[in-house]
């Protein structure tokens, strides 16, 4: 079962990522912004590749494979 801390790791990776977004945007550092941005997609990526990586290996367990 989805482990409910899970979705609020990944709600406040979200909103850390928007506040950065936000004061570096405003600053003129735009560069800066894309760059958080894209750490923050790859931060919630992991936690879900992880995530995944048990879902299969509960399956292979299952079905002895």
């Amino acid at each position: 079962m989805l482990d409910i801390s899970l979705i609020f790791k990944i709600a406040g990776v979200g909103i850390i990522v928007i506040i950065i977004n936000k004061v570096l945007e405003a600053s003129g550092k735009g560069d800066y912004a894309v760059v958080t941005n894209l750490a923050g997609i790859l931060i919630v990526l992991m936690m879900v590749i992880n995530l995944v990586n048990k879902l299969f290996t509960s399956v292979r367990t299952m079905f002895q494979l």
